[in-house]
């Protein structure tokens, strides 16, 4: 009858695996859109924004609150993107304002199906609005009623060759005797570029304009997220101030008031997970940092510049810097103080950071992201060790007195408060604490959350392979198996404490792995992987105790 069981029950888990199996095959996968098809112009912009501005010029931020009159009728030119690529981005660049309005990361792919279509970090086609825009207000030709510039170039695709450092793309506009020059500077493996405006006042009057640079996105998730237990990293802006070096902007604050804050250098941003875009001004100039929802649903953080006085026959030049790219945190602390906070590992930072930093090192040793994550957690449990030890004697103890405690339950029966004195006699006679078990491990979580977020925010994580089955410790476990060696190390874990004395709290403690298990299911595979070796571990350490301190009691 026994065998029959055991059969029946083999059976069942092995049904059930291969009905998980399938339902991930049919429903679990991510649904990728279909890459942006490359737009050969802009839709329209936005009719009105919060400030009262209407026509084509809404979602430009005006200098000076001024009302910005709305055009008759504005034709729609008919413009190709122009083209340019580095060595580690690809975007595109409307002539209609000249803002970026794709951008896509080559040394990022899309997913490892699609490991030739670079991940899109910009679009404003057929996915997301997504966009950077700039340009210049006050006299400048972005406050126009008749709409933003129409820039000419010398060509319409730029491309850093082999050999060439640095790709300079111009673009040119000209109107009542001013000339207006926008300028981007790329560098080779750079994901930060320079953004400048050059005005060449050759009219009889002063002009006078204001520098504005903004991140425009809809309310879309995010492209980038992995995991699939609801457990989303932070998608929304963020910027820096004097009294904060990070300080999140949630897009629903956004729905209910808009920010107007005057910054002294500084930074704007938009997050998602394991990719930021960032416009970063002049540390020098101090600006008016603002957000805002227009009226299509599009969520605005960006800054207006101070005003830039250029007299009749001078010229003058203002830029900010425009980083988009992975959450790298040595270059994102070069470009501006505060920027390296975007890789957001929560209230626990300052335990994530160290532990980042010492990951980061194992791998420089072991080069493999997975290997390194096993060495990681050995490390960590190694400095915990004499805590862990304190947990385990205490639960090696209690599991000794399990008999003891089993007799004084027959004793006093349903007699609670009887049986709590006799428990308390116990411990004392036994010189157990009943909460030492629980001590050392509470100590520990901090860091083990900490790790969490480590291995859930790091891009370096993104697509890297492990062995065998793994390919990627970002997602998933594709067959599952980490999922169920953990659930299986709970199990035999749980063999080795004692026996909750309450037989709810024990059935409870039973149906644990198989709960974790589910749940665990979905979570990327780095994190499971940590779990389970930290689970190996712990397995290892409490059984030696255990019989060690069995071995003394039976002497």
């Amino acid at each position: 009858m026994d065998i029959q069981r055991s059969i029946l029950i083999v059976a069942l888990a092995i049904v059930s695996y291969l009905m998980v199996l399938q339902w991930n095959q049919d429903y679990g996968q991510p649904q990728m859109p279909p890459p942006a098809v490359a737009a050969t112009a802009a839709p329209a912009l936005p009719t009105t924004d919060v400030q009262g501005n209407a026509g084509v010029n809404a979602d430009v931020p005006s200098a000076s609150n001024q009302q910005i009159e709305p055009a008759s009728q504005v034709a729609a030119s008919s413009r190709a993107l122009i083209q340019v690529e580095t060595d580690v981005l690809k975007l595109a660049i409307d002539p209609q304002g000249g803002d970026v309005v794709q951008l896509a990361l080559p040394a990022y792919p899309r997913s490892l199906q699609n490991s030739d279509v670079p991940f899109a970090l910009f679009d404003n086609g057929t996915e997301r609005t997504y966009i950077a825009q700039s340009g210049l207000v006050g006299d400048g030709p972005d406050a126009r009623a008749s709409g933003r510039p129409l820039y000419s170039a010398a060509q319409q695709q730029y491309r850093l060759v082999d050999g060439q450092d640095e790709l300079v793309v111009e673009l040119k506009f000209s109107e009542a005797g001013v000339d207006y020059v926008k300028r981007f500077s790329f560098k080779r493996g750079d994901y930060a570029f320079a953004v400048s405006h050059r005005i060449a006042n050759h009219s009889d009057k002063a002009w006078s304009g204001n520098l504005f640079a903004q991140l425009k996105r809809d309310a879309s998730g995010d492209p980038s997220q992995t995991s699939a237990t609801g457990m989303a990293t932070y998608l929304g802006a963020a910027l820096w101030t004097a009294d904060s070096p990070y300080t999140k902007v949630p897009m629903k604050d956004m729905d209910d008031k808009n920010l107007r804050e005057s910054v002294q250098g500084g930074w704007v941003a938009w997050l998602q997970h394991y990719f930021v875009t960032a416009w970063v001004p002049s540390k020098d100039d101090t600006n008016l940092v603002t957000t805002r929802k227009d009226s299509q649903g599009n969520y605005i953080i960006g800054f207006v510049g101070p005003q830039l006085n250029v007299a009749p026959g001078a010229s003058a030049e203002t830029s900010a810097t425009l980083y988009a790219g992975p959450k790298s945190q040595g270059k994102l602390e070069e470009l501006s103080p505060g920027l390296e906070l975007t890789v957001d590992y929560g209230f626990l930072w300052f335990i994530a950071q160290p532990i980042f930093w010492l990951l980061q090192v194992i791998h420089s040793i072991v080069g493999n992201w997975g290997w390194s994550i096993i060495f990681l957690t050995v490390l960590i449990k190694l400095a915990f060790f004499p805590l862990s030890a304190a947990s385990y004697k205490s639960m090696a103890r209690m599991r000794a007195v399990a008999p003891k405690l089993q007799a004084l339950k027959e004793q006093y029966g349903d007699d609670r408060q009887k049986m709590s004195q006799g428990m308390m006699e116990l411990y004392k006679k036994e010189k157990i604490n009943p909460l030492g078990g629980c001590l050392p491990i509470l100590v520990q979580m901090p860091v083990f959350l900490a790790l969490y977020w480590t291995l859930l925010e790091s891009v370096e994580i993104r697509q890297a392979p492990w062995l065998g089955w793994i390919v990627d410790l970002s997602i998933k476990d594709p067959y599952f198996i980490l999922p169920i060696i953990m659930g299986a190390t709970m199990f035999f874990q749980q063999t080795l404490n004692p026996t909750p004395p309450d037989p709810m709290q024990a059935r409870v403690m039973k149906l644990m792995p198989i709960i974790f298990t589910f749940f665990f299911l979905w979570f990327p595979a780095g994190l499971v992987l940590y779990w389970v070796v930290n689970n190996v571990l712990s397995i290892a350490q409490q059984w030696y105790i255990t019989r060690k301190i069995e071995r003394a009691a039976q002497a």
